[in-house]
């Protein structure tokens, strides 16, 4: 079942006079369980596309369809809606709020959803052993690596049980061992709950993991490979 269905996607930015173009006509199909890589070289359009398929920009041209629902019909709030419901997001800089602890970083996801105070306990609690930092849920994110913060990252986006988790860089302020375990976390998280997850990345440690490839250059996909 196609999860996302994008057509003739153009994004244009208007930089006073001049038209800057960051995606020339992207058609792209995404199936449910999918775990994809998009990648290709610094402004090539990657960030863009992640922010369209994430309802955080809309296109200037084309449709994008999410479970069968066209983007382009839903007003911001109806956007921010589904965003809130089915998409879950994971930053290189991790964004974590400094403040809270691991566990009130990954409820806050999910404060603002219809979900009683003890069933939000019992999600968090379960995501943050499926994650491997069962017991360290009161430590502020001063007090966790670059790889248990990015474990807290995962944990906040997937709480929620979206249909898709979009990772941005996700590899990108930690070492090679730790985004293994990371990696091989995410991919866990994928084929035991069936999430579909599309990653935007430079590294070649993301590439090896995915299960399909697509290329972008100068705002077009260039080349798109499937593994299995």
């Amino acid at each position: 079942m196609s999860l996302l269905e994008l057509t003739g996607v153009e994004k244009i930015y208007q930089q006073g006079k001049v038209e800057v173009p960051a995606l020339r006509g992207i058609d792209l199909t995404i199936t449910s369980g999918e775990f994809t890589t998009i990648f290709g070289p610094s402004g090539s359009g990657k960030t863009t596309l992640l922010n369209m398929i994430g309802c955080l920009d809309k296109p200037t041209r084309g449709e994008i369809l999410f479970a069968g629902e066209k983007l382009g019909r839903k007003n911001d709030k109806e956007l921010a809606d589904l965003r809130r419901h089915n998409i879950g997001f994971i930053f290189q800089s991790y964004n974590l709020i400094p403040v809270l602890t691991a566990y009130e970083n990954i409820e806050f996801a999910i404060r603002l959803l219809d979900v009683d105070k003890s069933t939000i306990k019992e999600k968090v609690m379960h995501i943050l052993a499926e994650v491997g930092l069962g017991g360290m849920e009161d430590r502020r994110p001063n007090e966790l690596s670059g790889g248990q913060k990015q474990r807290v990252a995962i944990a906040r986006a997937l709480v929620k049980e979206p249909k898709l988790v979009l990772a941005d860089e996700p590899t990108a302020n930690i070492d090679s061992k730790t985004s293994t375990e990371v990696l091989e976390l995410m991919l866990k998280m994928n084929q035991e709950l069936n999430t579909t997850f599309i990653f935007s990345t430079h590294d070649p440690q993301v590439m090896e993991y995915a299960q399909r490839l697509v290329e972008i250059k100068d705002g077009m996909v260039s080349k798109d490979e499937r593994r299995n």
